[in-house]
Order: C-alpha cells, then structure tokens, then sequence
C-alpha cells in the first residue's frame, strides 16, 4: 500500500514540474502568480499523501481550556503570525509573497483537515513551500497541538485578544529602536537623527 502511494507521489510530482516547466518556458517564473487551479489540486493530494495514516488520525491529547487558549495565541502571536497574521488570515508582507500565498486558515480548505494533519504540517512543515517544521518532531509535542486549538477557534477571536497578540508580535531591530527613540524623545533627552543610508528601510 505505502509503495502504491510512493508511485502516486511520484506521478504527481512529475506532473506538476512538466507544467511549471511549461509555464517557466512561456513566461518564466515567480512567486507574485496565483497557482493555477491544476496546480492547487495537485498540491492538495501531495500534502495528503505525504502525511501518514497515524498521523492523520492522531486526536489532540491537550483538553481545551482558557489557559489553552491563552498560551496558544501567545504562542502564535510570538511564532507563526509573522507569516499567518494574527488572525490566520495571512494577509502579512511575508505571507502574501511566498508561492504559493500562505492560506486563510479560517477558510474550509484548512478548517476540514483532521487535527492530527494540522497537527502533523505544523510539526514537520510542507516541502516546496515557505511552512517549516517546527517543534522536536515526533507526535507528543504539547504546544503544536495547543496551536491545534487555536486554529479551530480563529473565527472566536475578539478585537481586544487581536489587540493583545498584536502587542506579542516580533519586532524588528529598526522597530524597537524607533521606540526606544521615541521614549527618549517624549523624555526630554536628545535623539540622533535616522540613518541618510538611502537604502535603509522603514
């Protein structure tokens, strides 16, 4: 059974680089284009087939709870929301710019995957895309599967949670310095001016 999926996936595969070929030849390639509905199709069957059968039907050991909920969008907010947005939607910088684009995750295309195959991509991540895998890897990683949760309830969040993530994203060095500066500023104290570099970036 497992070597007829291995020869599925194979064929899938070559399917999908004979057309990304045909398309590179016609118009050559980047990750601004929409994939093409083939395309998503095919992708879909790889990412399914590529996650194994326990893995699929893995049920999440972590009970729901406030804590849970808490933690986990603590959690995304810190890890995941650089590319996902706090509200799954991935209408980030980053988000919009890999290929394929990085999913609403509040849509049926994710919401119908089982919690261990949410569980299973967050761990091991998706290969050709921009999703890593993250944590030690294996199936009891207790934060993954609190991110489980966090998925299932992205339509739950409130404007204020939303607001309390956005205060727990990352920030970049430039970020913080502006704001050790503007503290400065509102201080009293004396502010060296920002870079002339005219390729330094706001």
């Amino acid at each position: 059974m497992r070597a007829r999926h291995f020869v599925l996936f194979g064929v899938l595969a070559a399917v999908i680089m004979l057309a990304v070929v045909a398309v590179w030849r016609l118009k050559g390639l980047s990750t601004r284009e929409e994939p093409a509905a083939a395309e998503r199709i095919v992708a879909r069957a790889i990412r399914r087939l590529a996650i194994p059968r326990d893995g699929r039907r893995a049920t999440n050991p972590v009970s729901f709870s406030p804590e849970v909920w808490a933690e986990s969008r603590a959690h995304f907010a810190d890890r995941c929301a650089t590319c996902h947005a706090n509200d799954g939607s991935g209408q980030t910088e980053m988000g919009q710019r890999f290929y394929p684009k990085v999913p609403d995750m509040r849509l049926e295309e994710t919401q119908a995957l089982t919690d261990g195959e949410l569980y299973w991509i967050i761990e091991n991540g998706v290969r050709l895309t921009g999703m890593p895998a993250w944590g030690p890897g294996g199936g009891g990683d207790l934060d993954t599967w609190k991110l489980v949760h966090f998925i299932r309830r992205l339509k739950d969040l409130t404007p204020e949670q939303l607001e309390e993530m956005k205060a727990l994203n990352p920030r970049s060095p430039e970020e913080i310095r502006e704001e050790v500066d503007d503290q400065r500023y509102l201080s009293g104290e004396p502010v060296e001016p920002a870079s002339a570099d005219p390729s330094h970036h706001h």
